[in-house]
This record gives C-alpha cells, sequence and structure tokens, in this order.
C-alpha cells in the first residue's frame, strides 16, 4: 500500500465515521482541515504522510461529544492505523497530534509534554477552521446544538480560563469569540498560517461590530 492509497482508505473511514456528527465537527470540517494543511505544509520540511494522517483523524472522536473523554479519539485512530501498514514511529506521531492538537491543551493546567512541526502544521490548519466565515457559521451551529444563548450583555466573556473551566464552560456563543476565536491569530506557528489567520481575524472582528450595532438598534 503506497501512501496516497493509505490516505485514501482512511478518508472513507473517517466519511463513514463521522456522517452523523454535528454540522461543525463533521466530514466537510475534516476535508477544509486536510486541505488547509497540505497548504501549509508546502515549503516546510516535514512528514506529509504524518500531517496528512493527522489531519484526517485527528477529530475522529471529538471529546465534547463523548463526556470529555480525551482517549477516545486517540483510541480510535490507533486502532485503524494498525491497518495502514506504516512504522510505529509513524502512527505514535500521528496519535500525539491528535492527542495535543485541541486548543483547550494550550490553556493553563493542560499537560502538554509534545511538540513537533508536523503538529503546529495541523494544529495550525484546525484552528483556521474556527476561524472566520466558517469559523463564525461553526460556532453558532455548535452552540445551537449545545443549547446556548447567543449572547447575554449579563455574561462577562473569561478570556482567562483554565483547561478545567474551558471544558465545562457552557457561556453564550459570542463569548466564545473572546474565550478562543480571537486568540488563535497570535497561537499561530507557521508563516503561512499565520498570514492566512490575519484575514479570518479581522472578518470576525468586522462581524462583532456589525453584530453589536444590529443588536442595539443602531443599524
Amino acid at each position: 500500500m503506497n501512501d496516497a492509497e493509505r490516505i485514501e482508505k482512511t478518508i472513507a473511514y473517517v466519511r463513514r465515521e463521522l456522517k452523523d456528527t454535528e454540522g461543525g465537527h463533521d466530514w466537510f470540517h475534516i476535508q477544509r482541515v486536510f486541505r488547509n494543511t497540505l497548504q501549509i505544509a508546502r515549503g516546510e520540511k516535514i512528514d506529509l504522510l504524518v500531517v496528512s494522517l493527522g489531519a484526517l483523524l485527528h477529530d475522529i472522536a471529538d471529546a465534547k461529544f463523548h463526556n470529555g473523554d480525551e482517549e477516545i479519539g486517540p483510541k480510535k485512530a490507533s486502532a485503524f492505523l494498525k491497518d495502514l501498514d506504516i512504522s510505529a514511529k509513524r502512527r505514535k506521531h500521528v496519535i500525539q497530534i491528535i492527542r495535543h492538537i485541541s486548543f483547550k491543551n494550550s490553556l493553563e493546567g493542560s499537560k502538554s509534554d509534545f511538540d513537533s512541526r508536523e503538529l503546529q502544521v495541523v494544529r495550525d490548519a484546525d484552528r483556521l477552521d474556527a476561524m472566520g466565515a466558517i469559523g463564525i457559521a461553526r460556532a453558532f451551529n455548535y452552540g445551537g446544538h449545545a443549547g446556548r444563548k447567543l449572547y447575554d450583555p449579563e455574561v462577562a466573556p473569561n478570556p482567562k480560563m483554565d483547561k478545567a473551566t474551558y471544558k465545562k464552560n457552557t457561556g453564550p456563543t459570542l463569548n466564545h469569540f473572546y474565550e478562543k476565536l480571537l486568540l488563535l491569530k497570535d497561537l499561530m506557528h507557521t508563516k503561512t498560517g499565520k498570514k492566512l489567520a490575519e484575514k479570518r481575524h479581522q472578518y470576525m472582528l468586522d462581524f462583532l461590530e456589525e453584530f453589536y450595532s444590529e443588536w442595539n438598534g443602531v443599524t
């Protein structure tokens, strides 16, 4: 089995596993992150197969849909990867990407003892999909799925949460901009990721300005 066949087999598996998933974490999210990954990877000295598999499998079982269990995803991915005939070293690297990619693992209280350029590439690709027009759509889609308010002026955002608090947070969707989405631009690792993040960051700022204007009856 060559690398192209491994990737095609992984795509088929992910599409099958995520066919009924919430719209912000479905196959189309994976597809966008995979494309972002390939774009960011150009010019980077990385293992292209590792970043491809990491991107495709990074949300195979998102903890937020599994009672906060952060090991379900790595376990599912590990079981699948054993059938791809890749080295144990590569398999372990992909699992480490899945285990460490989440934004919450950058917060105080997280135990992040792993890093690699491959992780940084996939992490940037995933964070880009949480920004801009798509990021806004995903935020409100998940907010609706979770039964959250759009906005509540009396509930202030908390951008200084530690990991444990972040995982339990149920605040209005608009607060999520200040607690995560607007923080992502300055957390990018790669040159390409940073460049792409600038436009998406500005789009979110423009959206918020319009949102508050409409909420307050100015326009």
